[in-house]
């Protein structure tokens, strides 16, 4: 009986343990640790913070080297150019400049002679320029670009051009022509000459020949390189590259033969005008004549300009000034320019007593010489 009561009692005390271990779970009184039960992104990326920053840059970088010269196609369609295009001479072509003040560049014989095949218009929002009938001879570098003005100084935009090289095919003229049949090519020791026989189709095979001894020019592409936009180019030219030369071409078909070119080397010193000047006699009699020479030797390429002062100058004493150039050999295969300046008194007077001033001037600056006349 006393083992019945206390199973009974015993069986209360489980029915109350029970639904703390059987029913349902209770929740924790225990704070939560940082971040838990969050759900946290797997292998997710994070996002740059600056992405838009680093578009926008790219895009004006872009536009900073933007050409605005482009091709009118057919059916009013567009198209950039690149570095270089080709067309069949005959055809004619349409370029277009963006921009309210455009300035054009291209092969100037267009304007020696005033060809009315060639067109340019500015209107409101571009420049036009049209070539019609297109020739061998118009193959050549077409550039443009924005003028910047205020007043009367106008500078170009570097951030707004377009440029590029047209080659107008034709299998009857391989070299671009040219309007003389000899040229004269200067070799100076210290900057590339050079030899301008280019061609009309830039896939043509192009080589360099002597007259005498006659033989082919080996190209090495170092010191000597062909380029089809310029022609031989000579990186460092010495006294043994003078003669006489010619380009040979070919591209399906029969070779053809360029103009003839004469290399003259050319060895003078850079800087001022070297100049002298001398007169005919440094004591004149009334009524005769005196002549002073101003002369000037120098790069054969490079141009001397005259300027005198002299006795009666600013009373307007009437006197002859010519001034003429010759080439001259110094031996050895080097070549000078000779320029003179003449004056010329033909019947002294008084007022031409004193001195005589000459004044050369080129790209390097200017030299000032003088001699005195007296009277006897």
């Amino acid at each position: 009986m006393r083992l019945w009561v206390l199973l009974s009692l015993l069986l209360l005390l489980l029915q109350e343990a029970l639904p703390h271990v059987i029913g349902q779970p209770v929740k924790s009184k225990r704070p939560k640790e940082p971040g838990e039960n969050k759900i946290k992104p797997v292998n997710k990326k994070a996002k740059p913070k600056n992405p838009k920053m680093k578009e926008r840059e790219s895009v004006d970088s872009t536009l900073k080297s933007q050409s605005i010269l482009t091709q009118v196609m057919d059916k009013g369609h567009f198209q950039k150019l690149a570095a270089t295009l080709s067309l069949a001479a005959g055809q004619s072509i349409e370029l277009r400049c963006k921009g309210s003040n455009v300035t054009w560049n291209y092969p100037s014989y267009l304007d020696t002679f005033k060809d009315s095949r060639l067109s340019i218009k500015q209107l409101d929002r571009y420049s036009q320029l049209i070539l019609a009938n297109s020739t061998a001879a118009d193959t050549g570098e077409y550039s443009c670009w924005l003028q910047l003005c205020s007043g009367n100084k106008c500078r170009k935009d570097e951030t707004k051009t377009g440029s590029t090289y047209i080659f107008f095919t034709d299998k009857e003229e391989l070299f671009v022509p040219t309007p003389s049949y000899f040229e004269i090519v200067y070799l100076n020791p210290d900057k590339p000459a050079v030899i301008p026989c280019r061609v009309t189709t830039p896939s043509a095979k192009v080589t360099l020949h002597r007259e005498f001894p006659a033989g082919e020019i080996e190209t090495d592409g170092t010191d000597i390189i062909y380029d089809a936009k310029k022609g031989f180019v000579f990186q460092h030219p010495t006294s043994d590259h003078k003669g006489i030369v010619y380009c040979k071409a070919e591209s399906q078909g029969a070779p053809q033969i360029s103009i003839k070119y004469h290399l003259l080397y050319v060895e003078v010193p850079k800087g001022p005008p070297s100049t002298t000047v001398a007169v005919s006699s440094s004591r004149a009699g009334l009524s005769d004549r005196v002549r002073v020479v101003c002369t000037v030797l120098g790069e054969p390429d490079v141009d001397v300009n005259f300027r005198w002062q002299y006795p009666g100058q600013e009373s307007e004493r009437p006197v002859i000034i010519q001034n003429f150039w010759r080439l001259i050999n110094r031996g050895i295969g080097h070549t000078t320019r000779i320029s003179k300046s003449v004056l010329l008194v033909e019947d002294f007077e008084d007022t031409d007593v004193g001195n005589y001033v000459c004044i050369a001037q080129n790209l390097q600056g200017e030299t000032t010489v003088a001699t005195k006349v007296e009277l006897k």
